[in-house]
């Protein structure tokens, strides 16, 4: 019988190609660090932050922070220690929803601050390092905003679960997502004012995320789109590749 060559399947070759090279791309431009903090802000919106929905929560926080750190080219150490981080904050999450204690719970949202905290100096640096505004530039000081309103979730909910009394007062009713959605009404100083906290350090921790909300939307995301000029990425590609500019 004649032996049969079989040829390389080249169509699929290159099929599988364009999409690691767009996995790539994603990634290398914080596509994949929004996703995880939208996934997780969708989680934190329509499950209430207490039981295994917590756990949940912690662990989609928790990869957020953590391929933040990876994707902004933090130390290879510090990604590890986000890394052991995040395992004690979702197992902590864990704990509170086996057992029902408060305490555990207070102590891995207080961890998701702290490493939402490092992801989004992470990814800050990483935005203002870069030599040319372009789209991974945009989409890391997004996320970089977007990281602010669930660091400060994670801390309100801390802070609720810490202190002896509630943190909006006995009178406020706590449904589903209210934490995150008060978070993001102060980061944009939209004010509804059906929630407020009660006392300190609530009061203080919420004024300082009114100001930091606005620092950031006037002086940095403004003026990166400012002085974003999409098609100039194209056109140095295109240079690099000796193409001519259209």
């Amino acid at each position: 019988m004649p032996h049969t060559v079989r040829r390389p399947r080249r169509s699929s070759r290159r099929q599988a190609e364009r999409w690691t090279g767009l996995a790539e791309r994603i990634a290398n431009a914080f596509g994949l660090v929004l996703v995880l903090i939208l996934v997780t802000y969708v989680l934190a919106s329509v499950t209430p932050y207490h039981g295994w929905t917590a756990v949940l929560i912690a662990a989609a926080t928790t990869a957020s922070a953590s391929v933040a750190l990876a994707t902004a080219g933090a130390a290879p150490r510090l990604i590890r220690w986000a890394g052991r981080l995040a395992a004690l904050a979702v197992l902590l999450a864990a704990i509170s929803a086996a057992s029902g204690g408060a305490p555990p719970l207070a102590l891995s949202a207080l961890i998701q601050t702290g490493l939402l905290a490092l992801a989004a100096a992470a990814v800050l640096r990483a935005v203002i390092g870069e030599a040319q505004v372009g789209f991974r530039t945009i989409l890391g000081a997004i996320s970089v905003y977007l990281i602010f309103a669930l660091l400060f979730t994670s801390l309100y909910v801390g802070l609720d679960r810490l202190q002896p009394g509630p943190l909006f007062g006995s009178s406020a009713h706590i449904g589903t997502g209210d934490y995150l959605f008060f978070s993001l009404t102060t980061l944009t100083t939209t004010g509804y004012g059906n929630l407020v906290p009660a006392g300190q350090p609530g009061k203080m921790f919420a004024g300082l995320e009114m100001l930091l909300g606005q620092i950031f939307l006037v002086t940095m995301i403004a003026g990166l789109v400012s002085l974003w000029r999409p098609g100039e990425w194209v056109r140095s590609k295109q240079q690099a590749r000796g193409e001519p500019r259209p």
